[in-house]
């Protein structure tokens, strides 16, 4: 391992390449907000859970919903849950390797398995295809209560549900044009 001389650097060119630090308190407010939907996930398991077992099954609830699709619904409220922080957690590890510092995680048994190729491309496609997962989870839900939803509000969801996908296979043929043949990063 080869040590860099900062020497070589002016003060500009140091300037410059040290504000990349800068970005260290998003991430960690990205930390937090990770923090807020962890307790967002608890506080809406323990609802289900108490209103399911302890006080007679969602239908004494009330709220006008058949159980099983109440219970539907809120199990898509938690899986939204977990997709948003698992993309806090792309954003946060593959961000931070990628523009301020490296992790320095190689042979650690955690080492998610994608972070020994992201790059910013890599990560903005990771990104589109989580935010279609996250659609999709909000798009399902708009089928299950379209009953009681108007029409523009479902067809509004549906296009950008559809603009997301599209953005994402452009940002992918994108990514399939900057790089040489035979050079594209693993697909995961």
């Amino acid at each position: 391992m080869t040590t860099f001389n900062q020497s070589r650097l002016g003060p500009l060119s140091y300037l410059i390449f040290s504000s990349r630090w800068l970005q260290l308190p998003l991430y960690l407010g990205l930390i937090v907000a990770q923090g807020i939907y962890v307790v967002q996930f608890l506080r809406e398991l323990w609802h289900l859970v108490e209103t399911t077992l302890f006080h007679g099954g969602i239908d004494a609830a009330g709220g006008g919903d058949s159980a099983e699709a109440t219970i539907m619904l809120t199990v898509l409220g938690l899986i939204d849950v977990v997709m948003i922080s698992n993309l806090l957690v792309m954003v946060i590890v593959g961000g931070y390797e990628t523009f301020v510092s490296r992790l320095r995680l190689e042979g650690h048994p955690d080492q998610p398995e994608w972070l020994s190729h992201v790059n910013a491309t890599v990560l903005k496609v990771k990104l589109a295809m989580a935010i279609i997962g996250i659609s999709s989870i909000h798009l399902l839900a708009t089928f299950i209560k379209a009953r009681s939803m108007d029409g523009e509000t479902i067809m509004w969801q549906i296009l950008l549900h559809l603009t997301f996908v599209v953005s994402a296979v452009a940002l992918a043929y994108i990514d399939r044009l900057t790089l040489p043949a035979g050079k594209h990063a693993p697909t995961h």
